[in-house]
């Protein structure tokens, strides 16, 4: 074919000029080429030359990126320009296919047009971001040029009648208004900020955000196809792979997105609902009046997005149904030329395939995007609103009544609650919000466009889908009572576990290991027949997700034939109502997740509204002693005179003495009679003050009212000025999530010598030494947990160590032993701040300290009983006075006792030490395998770890199928083969049967008679075994999942179960107990669905690739490219994504234990007036959490949109090669709707895949994690002689200890060396040695918890270490130094084996002194003992240990300084017990209190694992060398 501009038919009339050169169209198309040639030439040596010579101009800091006006707009319009431009060379080639010869002036100009608005919109993007507006001149001769060329082009074809009739009018038409328009945008940039033709042009700044280095979230500042395709998240996601994401990374959140500014917008509109409604409105109306005008533009506009995506949705059944149609139609012959060219009306163009190929491709783009655009600004909204909802909780909280919380209207649970679940439910309704509109659109327009297609037989088609629609429903409302259910069970379950592990020393040295185990199992049990439901009912809804399209299908093609002889079903109309049922039936499978979204958040309104509507603390008033109107009049509870609260808050001289006169004061805590009355009371200035009286007198209320705290039912609380800070240190201590040393300093600059001084007093350097990092150490939740004298002295710590002129000291005394009290009064109340001049209230009941107080006032039941100082007191009221004095004699006598004693806080010590022992063993561990690696390893170890992120855990994914067995194995796989498979044939089928329907009609123009029968019942049995393949798939895939819970969970509570301790010592409990709840409820809950979604996209995707390349093979070759690109985006996407979902959950457990924290210390934090800088923390963490949140949505749009485009450009490639095959090799029209159906598809499915491929990885880190746990090796429960081991065993109780050298683990130093020892039956031996001597494993030898790697231990002429560990142990008895009993009756903590009857147990209970305890309880034996014993003092606890020991009557007995926590005078009762209940039985005393073993038979005295001294205490208490002899020395 010749080939000319202008085409060179005979005859041509393309260059006739005689009507004049205007006249001619070729001309006319020529002369368009002009500016686009300008342009080009213009344009280029500056983009190239010019930036591009400076290629780090290109990459400028975004602090240089400014929008000029109109910025978004031009974006717009450049889009629509290139739109209409690809239709101006589709119309060019189409009209061109009618010419003999090619006619170049029909499309290079519009390619040309094509290129320069490329060109223009890069180079004004450059102009953009390097600031140089002088450069625009360019576009603006262009756009001029442009605009005049096409005008007048139009005017030619207005002037030769070429109407609305012809496509290329209306183009060239609209190719005038956009060149207009933009030209237009170009004038208003100019003169709007004065650039070229002015002198001075305006000066324009960056946003404040792209001024700040640390903003990287980007998406509110790019340009619009940046934002479309999240672009500029490129270099974010690939270098991922390069360093893992954490917060540096991700930097900062623009202002418009932080909390603050979110909370003042929502704030705003609160204020103007107030306004609407004259008062404080109430209930949950106004709350979501208030969200709407907060966050509703940004919603409207998400579901403005959502229509356009799903209209535009329906452009593929009907691009599929035209393409098939004009495949099987002859081509019709155009009308003649005008202007020597042939002009084709929109029908002619539509009319070709190809044609609807490229508008396909463009519709699907533009429907991605659309899609995309509309899940983001609807999750940026949720996110905005979450934030906003948080610091308004907050403020909230920080404003409570602190009557709400200890009357329990309000629990901490539920505050947290409000923060974790009701606005993260909230977040998810705005998500789904768009939903809620477009899927009535979304179905109505669906039912039209099928009635249109196949008749009535559609409506009936859609009714199936309705009617199961409810179905659906219900399911989804079975699914969610089923979670709740297991949830129950599940915390039940999680509950006894943590128990079990707490006991698990003890559990070992009982032999009970099995007992608890069964426990655990049986509620594992319930939790599995709880699973079972909440699986049935998800496969059930997997079932009717895959079966409902299938069975609508089947009724409509059915109903269809037989309605009508003649009934069309050609492949146009059966694919393209195909593709509608898939569209119709996914609103509709959302509907129930909606619904189920809004009754969710409306409940959560509704609880906010009554939080939101919580009382509040009043707001404090000026000092003016003011007299409160008309609540003091007709209260029942009438005060006269106001009540003033004066505390000095400056130091000076000038002050009088006393600051307060004050007369009757009423505070309340709740509605009811007040809890003070009457207050009448002086605070001195600059002294001390100490309250005293009886628990529950009102002493700690009465701080609190001075703080403002509580309900003022009349007076007023004047300070001296206004209130400052006031340091205090609550009765119940209260502590941050942070260092200690924060703790103590509490927000304060650090002075280290202040810092000391406060230390020294609260006696805090002893336990700093044993922290692993010293005062760096974290503490509270996060961190270590301290007993509770650490915590009271750190907590006193805090008050002392602030600047304020006021402290107030609640019972500060509590938990500390006598020597510590004493050294605080001294050196920090005494010393420290009676220097200071500070005004000091103390709250006490340690009456010795009274003779230090310069004023003391005394309570009783909730009045001032009397004040004064201590002499004042002595002559007013001498009965009280005499009361104390007789009180104080016996603190005193207590101290003298206790001096003896070692005393509590060395033992809160010594088990700190031990928690940290076995934390330090472990990082010692870690620390020596850790310096092997040198240097030059390290970037090969780095380049591991980034290959190890990239890989896909095959081996977790391997472990976790083959839990659950070869059989469930093989049933899953072959399932989901054959579902498929059938899927793929029923299609094939339709495909085929529409082929033949409309091949006679092609045939015979005068009718076409066709039998469907027989295809129709091939058809329907296809069908009904799909949806057969269907239900088995899906409860294959649930019962999978089952059965793997279930073993995983088995495998693992046993393993741990036979663990040696050293796995216990050496990880953290929380560690292991997060296998069983994290890890466990992801195995049992999340692994199947997501295995199942993932299965289902990956194999469609794939059956999708196989029918293409089946219909047409070509599409292969252009596969690989997309394949490749697939595999890179999935590849990069899942690092990033990983990481970004790990951040979006470690931000979240900061936020909700801050605000744990401020509900619980919200009285410190007020009393020290800090709840502005407590705020700003918040709003760190809020942002924190927010711009993770943000980061993941944005990752997830940018893979979703890369997604899709590769699945447009698959459907593009399959529907170009399978027209041109049709055309060309005779391809059947059935099997090309097949083939461009399926494109549809992968385009669906393709991102659901990767998507559920990052999900399945995520998870499977807990299927690695508990593979970890259950390679550990378990003790040697065999013993050699299982059968001969005497019932009565050991009888006598004589033990030899040979050459015994003990270790913890075959990798540590060995603890006891060479020992030998020789106890005779009945003999009471104790050991005694300084902490770490060895004492404590020389009691652990005889259970074989620790490795005896040398020697032996002979007990009645037997080596333990042939006996079967659960024989052996099953066979002693042992006390340990901690006590621990465990949830359930008094009944199964002495006995779980159920082996003794209840006079044995009550006889034990005799001998532990507990029987009258015991008989006093509600169900004697039979009382409930809470977790942990807490309902049961700290001695009580320890002497039901002994009780415990005395039941299992065993020979041997070994006390592990077990009365540490026990008084001296029960624990003297209780020697001489042990003396006489065990007087015919051996007793092995490990004691810390050397007086305690001063009566035993034998002495051992150890040091560092070796023993020093052995003999009668008389003989070693002769020798003047004997360190036995030192230590009882010491001791008294």
């Amino acid at each position: 074919m010749s080939f000319a501009f202008c085409g060179n038919d005979n005859g041509s009339s393309a260059y006739n000029v005689d009507r004049g050169v205007l006249n001619n169209g070729c001309f006319l198309d020529a002369l368009t080429v002009v500016p686009h040639v300008f342009l080009l030439f213009i344009t280029f040596p500056i983009l190239f030359i010019g930036w591009g010579s400076q290629s780090s101009k290109v990459h400028i800091h975004h602090s240089t990126w400014l929008h000029f006006p109109g910025h978004n707009l031009r974006w717009i319009l450049t889009f629509i320009l290139l739109f209409v431009l690809v239709c101006e060379i589709a119309e060019g080639a189409v009209s061109d296919g009618f010419n003999q010869s090619l006619h170049l002036h029909l499309y290079m100009p519009a390619c040309l047009a094509f290129l320069a608005g490329i060109t223009s919109i890069i180079y004004y993007h450059n102009i953009e971001t390097s600031n140089f507006p002088k450069l625009l001149l360019a576009l603006l001769i262009y756009w001029v040029l442009a605009f005049v060329t096409k005008t007048m082009k139009f005017a030619k074809y207005n002037e030769h009648n070429v109407g609305l009739g012809q496509l290329r009018f209306c183009i060239t038409g609209l190719l005038v208004l956009l060149y207009g328009l933009l030209l237009a945008v170009e004038i208003n940039v100019i003169l709007g900020r004065r650039y070229m033709c002015f002198k001075h042009p305006t000066e324009v700044k960056p946003p404040e955000d792209l001024q700040d280095l640390g903003v990287r979230f980007l998406q509110p500042f790019v340009n619009l196809l940046s934002k479309a395709t999240y672009w500029w998240m490129n270099t974010f996601i690939t270098s991922a792979h390069r360093r893992p994401i954490d917060l540096k990374v991700i930097g900062r959140l623009p202002i418009a997105m932080r909390a603050l500014t979110n909370y003042l917008r929502l704030r705003v509109a609160f204020e103007a609902q107030k306004k609407l409604h004259g008062s404080q409105p109430q209930g949950p109306r106004w709350i979501w009046r208030a969200l709407r005008q907060a966050f509703g533009r940004p919603i409207i506009l998400s579901i403005t997005f959502r229509f356009l995506a799903d209209l535009l949705g329906f452009a593929g059944p009907l691009c599929i149904s035209g393409i098939v149609h004009h495949i099987s139609k002859e081509n019709r012959a155009p009308q003649p030329p005008l202007l020597g060219i042939y002009f084709i009306s929109s029908q002619e163009f539509l009319a070709n395939a190809y044609v609807l190929a490229v508008l396909l491709f463009f519709a699907l783009l533009l429907q991605r995007t659309f899609l995309q655009a509309s899940y983001y600004v609807a999750i940026e909204t949720g996110i905005n609103l979450r934030g906003a909802l948080e610091l308004k909780i907050y403020n909230k909280i920080m404003r409570l009544c602190t009557s709400n919380m200890s009357m329990g209207e309000m629990t901490v649970g539920q505050i947290c609650n409000l923060v974790a679940i009701d606005t993260n439910q909230l977040m998810w309704f705005f998500f789904l919000c768009p939903n809620l509109w477009a899927m009535p659109v979304q179905i109505i327009v669906g039912v039209i466009l099928l009635y249109y297609l196949l008749g009535v037989s559609a409506l009936i088609g859609a009714t199936v889908i309705a009617v199961l629609a409810p179905v659906q429903y219900f399911v989804a409302t079975k699914l969610s009572q089923a979670q709740k259910s297991t949830l129950e069970y599940s915390s039940e379950r999680l509950k006894k576990t943590n128990e079990l592990l707490r006991g698990i020393k003890l559990l070992k040295l009982y032999a009970w290991e099995h007992i608890f185990r069964d426990s655990v199992d049986e509620t594992r049990q319930k939790e599995l027949t709880s699973l079972k439901t909440f699986a049935l009912y998800t496969s059930v809804s997997i079932f009717m997700n895959a079966a409902i399209p299938i069975a609508a299908v089947l009724t409509t093609f059915v109903v269809h034939v037989h309605l009508s002889e003649d009934s069309d079903l050609s492949p146009a109309v059966a694919f393209a109502s195909l593709s509608l049922f898939h569209i119709l039936v996914s609103p509709l499978f959302m509907l129930s997740s909606v619904v189920r979204s809004t009754v969710k958040a409306l409940v959560s309104v509704q609880k906010l509204s009554e939080f939101f509507s919580g009382e509040e603390i009043g707001e404090e008033q000026d000092p003016k002693g003011i007299v409160p109107t008309s609540s003091g009049h007709n209260n029942a509870y009438q005060a006269v005179v106001s009540i003033e609260l004066s505390l000095a808050f400056l130091i000076s001289p000038s002050l009088p003495c006393y600051q307060i006169p004050i007369s009757f004061g009423y505070f309340t805590w709740t509605d009811g009679p007040p809890t003070l009355s009457n207050i009448d009371i002086k605070i001195p200035f600059g002294q001390l003050t100490m309250i005293v009286g009886q628990v529950g007198c009102g002493k700690s209320s009465l701080l609190l009212a001075a703080l403002g705290e509580m309900q003022k039912i009349s007076g007023t609380i004047t300070w001296n000025r206004k209130r400052g800070s006031v340091a205090y240190a609550s009765q119940k201590p209260w502590l941050l999530n942070a260092t200690l040393v924060e703790n103590i300093t509490f927000e304060m600059p650090l002075n280290k010598q202040r810092y000391r001084t406060v230390i020294d007093a609260c006696s805090l350097q002893p336990d700093i030494d044993i922290l692993p990092q010293g005062d760096q150490t974290e503490i509270g939740e996060r961190g270590i947990i301290l007993s509770g004298g650490q915590r009271q002295r750190i907590s006193v710590a805090r008050a002392l160590y602030q600047q304020t002129n006021v402290i107030f000291l609640d019972d500060p005394f509590s938990a500390l032993d006598i020597h510590l009290s004493d050294h605080l009064m001294q050196e920090g109340i005494l010393k420290l701040l009676r220097e200071e001049k500070r005004t000091v209230v103390l709250v006490t009941h340690k009456l010795q300290y009274l003779p230090h107080a310069d004023w003391i006032i005394a309570m009783k039941d909730g009045t001032i009983q009397t004040e004064g100082t201590l002499k004042d007191i002595q002559n007013s009221e001498p009965q009280l006075f005499e009361q104390w004095k007789t009180l104080m004699h016996r603190q005193d006598q207590e101290f003298e006792k206790e001096t003896v004693t070692e005393s509590l806080t060395a033992l809160e010590r010594k088990n700190l030490r031990r928690a940290m022992y076995s934390r330090e063993a472990l990082r010692t561990e870690d620390g020596d395998e850790e310096e092997e690696v040198s240097e030059s390893d390290e970037e090969d170890i780095l380049s591991q770890v980034l290959r190890h992120r990239a890989a896909i855990p095959w081996r977790a994914c391997g472990t976790y199928l083959t839990s659950a067995g070869l059989l469930l194995l093989l049933l899953l796989l072959l399932s989901q083969l054959a579902k498929h498979s059938m899927m793929v044939a029923i299609d094939y089928w339709l495909a085929h049967w529409t082929s033949h329907v409309i091949t006679p009609c092609l045939r015979s123009p005068q009718g076409c008679p066709f039998s469907h029968s027989s295809y129709l019942l091939v058809f329907s049995v296809l069908c009904c075994l799909g949806i057969g393949l269907c239900l088995v798939t899906s409860v294959a895939v649930e019962w999978t999942g089952l059965r793997v819970a279930k073993e995983m969970h088995h495998k693992l509570l046993s393993r741990i179960i036979l663990a040696p301790m050293r796995l216990f010592e050496t990880t953290p409990l929380g560690s292991i107990l997060n296998r069983f709840s994290a890890d466990a409820n992801t195995i049992d809950q999340h692994i199947p669905a997501t295995l199942e979604c993932l299965s289902r996209s990956t194999l469609l995707c794939v059956s999708a690739l196989g029918v293409i390349s089946y219909v047409t093979p070509v599409f292969l070759i252009a596969f690989v490219p997309l394949a490749i690109a697939c595999y890179f985006i999935q590849k990069y996407f899942r690092v990033a994504s990983r990481d970004l979902q790990q951040l979006d959950d470690t931000t979240q457990l900061p936020l909700l234990s801050h605000f744990s924290e401020t509900v619980e210390g919200l009285t410190t934090i007020r009393a020290f007036g800090y709840e502005a800088r407590f705020r700003q923390r918040l709003l760190e963490y809020v942002d924190a959490n927010n711009i993770a949140s943000l980061f993941l949505t944005a990752a997830n749009r940018w893979l979703e949109v890369r997604m899709e485009y590769i699945g447009a450009c698959v459907v593009l490639i399959a529907a170009v090669a399978s027209i041109t095959n049709s055309l060309y090799s005779q391809l059947t029209t059935g099997l090309v709707g097949l083939g461009l159906t399926y494109a549809l598809m992968v385009s669906n499915y393709l991102n659901w895949m990767v998507r559920n491929l990052a999900d399945m990885e995520v998870q499977l880190g807990s299927v690695t994690r508990i593979s970890g746990l259950l390679k550990t090796e378990p003790e040697n429960y065999e013993g050699l002689m299982c059968e001969c081991v005497p019932p009565g065993w050991p009888e006598q109780g004589e033990i030899q200890i040979q050459n015994l050298s003990v270790r913890y683990d075959s990798t540590l130093k060995p603890v006891l060396k060479n020992v030998h020892a020789h106890i005779s039956p009945g003999q009471k031996v104790g050991i005694c040695g300084r902490t770490g001597s060895g004492k404590s494993s020389f009691s652990l030898a005889f259970f074989r918890m620790v490795d005896a790697f040398q020697g032996q231990i002979i007990i009645d002429g037997i080596d333990i270490a042939k006996l079967p560990l659960q024989t052996l142990r099953s066979r002693f008895s042992i006390i340990l130094q901690d006590p621990i009993l465990f949830s359930g009756t008094i009944r199964f903590n002495l006995d779980p084996e159920k082996k003794a009857t209840d006079s044995m147990l009550w006889e034990a209970l005799e001998i532990a002194q507990l029987k009258p305890v015991v008989k006093s309880l509600p169900g004697g034996l039979d009382a409930i003992v809470t977790e942990g014993g807490e309902n049961f003092s700290q001695g009580q606890r320890q002497l039901f240990c002994l009780a415990r020991a005395f039941v299992r009557k065993s020979s041997i007995l070994i006390m592990d300084e077990a009365t540490a926590s026990i008084d001296m005078a029960t624990e003297s009762i209780l020697q001489k017990v042990v003396m006489t209940a065990f007087a015919d039985r051996t007793v092995v005393i490990i004691a810390h209190r050397v007086h305690t073993i001063l009566n035993a038979d034998l002495v051992i005295v150890m040091k560092r694992g070796i023993i020093l001294e052995y003999d009668k205490p008389g003989v070693l208490l002769d020798r003047e060398d004997s360190v036995f002899a030192s230590f009882v020395r010491a001791d008294k």
